[in-house]
């Protein structure tokens, strides 16, 4: 028989506890202890799901040098689209589990379909806890996208999804959603820390003894962070996050932890009625075709991870109606805005302590690159002397403390995507011209050090 104990649980950070206490000594949160009872199961009781696997390999657990171990060569599982397959890094690792996350209707269970309709050399294993086979069809057939090699799966119970699996024997396996799974060795409702957890363990263990990629969507909590035990996302070999405002169209992948891949690399999806679209050239669309030119708005080049992009930044400085004056960003970081406000009424002399100061990025995104700051020194200085910036003119530049202008990364790529763009003058910091061949640019590229250097060539 197995053996059943009770413990408890931190819902916040998933630390295990012996007795229940009011604050959890991990992350000092309070009344976030939950009881569980746990049963421990023995070799007679474990369910064996892959001894008819044709693809598990026996382990051997001796240890070997490290010169000695030999490398199996498998290739990775090309990815239907150019943005999953880059957030990737090329492609599906065979053996890997991927967590994906993100808020409730971003559209996390589309894209999953989208992959598993669009993989058609592939058998495919979709596991809803949530939705009915009935549901899923809809959405399919809104997808407009048919296979013959994806079989769904209505089920909740980690057993009997494995006899299935060992039934079927597919590819790849698709979990929507990871919080809505539970296991009979663990006597606790599903969601728990200690269902997730154990979930989560069974699949691993599934994915690496036979080389079979899964994918498992999870839900977030208010905060932002993945629900369950942190323990989730150090088992997993790559988690995935999927932002976005309900507010706008635009959809971003990233990866927040990729063991085969870069964690620098975002890729920008639609939302529209027929699923997610693949955004190939997102500077056209961040970007806000106008006939007149507005004062406040600066056109920034970014990067994000190797990929370059054009975004619109908008400020807006006006008189302060109340004591306080007030402070807000939206898709950029409200610290570092305070730094850079302070910096021009430091060092520039321009008096913003007393008033209002907004902040928006274009398109809903958030961006962290410091190369920015150019163009949102620029657009909070247009703002205020209502001076509009011309159309064909962006920046790519770093605003440090002394009001210096610093060099960024990646400055060829930057320049080359404004001048495939049309833009005709590119602001830069002058320490990226060490190294830079101006002759191979038809974009005339002004290079500055100083903010008074910035206000007077561009306000003339």
């Amino acid at each position: 028989m197995a053996k059943v104990k009770t413990t408890y649980f931190c819902q916040s950070c998933g630390t295990q506890h012996n007795k229940w206490t009011g604050q959890c000594g991990s992350c000092n949160e309070w009344n976030t202890l939950v009881e569980e009872k746990v049963q421990k199961e023995t070799k007679n009781d474990r369910l064996q799901v892959f001894a008819s696997n044709k693809n598990a390999k026996t382990r051997n657990n001796k240890s070997v040098l490290l010169q000695d171990v030999g490398l199996q060569d498998y290739p990775r599982i090309a990815v239907p689209g150019k943005e999953l397959t880059r957030v990737l890094g090329g492609g599906i690792v065979p053996g890997s589990l991927v967590l994906f996350g993100g808020e409730p209707g971003i559209g996390k269970s589309t894209l999953m379909l989208q992959l598993a309709l669009r993989l058609k050399n592939l058998k495919i294993l979709y596991v809803s806890g949530e939705e009915s086979e009935q549901q899923i069809k809809m959405r399919a057939e809104r997808i407009g996208v048919t296979t013959e090699s994806c079989f769904i799966l209505q089920e909740t119970n980690t057993q009997n999804i494995f006899q299935q699996i060992e039934e079927i024997q597919p590819q790849l396996v698709i979990l929507d959603s990871i919080q809505t799974l539970h296991t009979s060795y663990v006597e606790s409702s599903p969601g728990s820390v200690s269902q997730v957890r154990e979930c989560a363990a069974e699949f691993l263990r599934f994915a690496k003894e036979t080389n079979t990629p899964v994918f498992m969507i999870g839900h977030i909590t208010k905060e932002g962070s993945l629900a369950g035990p942190k323990v989730l996302e150090h088992m997993v070999d790559t988690v995935l996050q999927f932002e976005g405002d309900t507010n706008h169209v635009y959809r971003l992948l990233r990866a927040t932890k990729n063991r085969f891949g870069s964690t620098n690399e975002m890729g920008i999806y639609e939302m529209n009625g027929d699923g997610l679209r693949e955004v190939t050239n997102p500077s056209e669309i961040l970007i806000t075709h106008r006939e007149h030119a507005t004062s406040g708005v600066a056109i920034a080049a970014t990067m994000e991870g190797n990929r370059p992009m054009l975004i619109e930044t908008q400020a807006l400085v006006s008189s302060a109606a109340y004591g306080t004056p007030q402070r807000s960003s939206t898709g950029f970081d409200l610290r570092r805005l305070s730094m850079l406000l302070a910096v021009l009424e430091k060092r520039c002399g321009f008096r913003l302590a007393v008033k209002d100061v907004f902040i928006n990025i274009a398109g809903g995104i958030k961006v962290e690159d410091p190369g920015i700051d150019l163009a949102l020194v620029c657009g909070i200085l247009s703002s205020n002397e209502d001076l509009p910036i011309p159309q064909n003119v962006c920046f790519a530049g770093e605003v440090g403390l002394t009001g210096e202008i610093r060099s960024v990364n990646r400055i060829e790529q930057r320049i080359s995507e404004a001048q495939k763009l049309g833009f005709e003058k590119i602001f830069i910091s002058s320490y990226n011209k060490k190294g830079l061949d101006l002759k191979q640019f038809s974009i005339e590229i002004i290079t500055v050090s100083k903010m008074e250097e910035v206000f007077q060539k561009l306000f003339a």
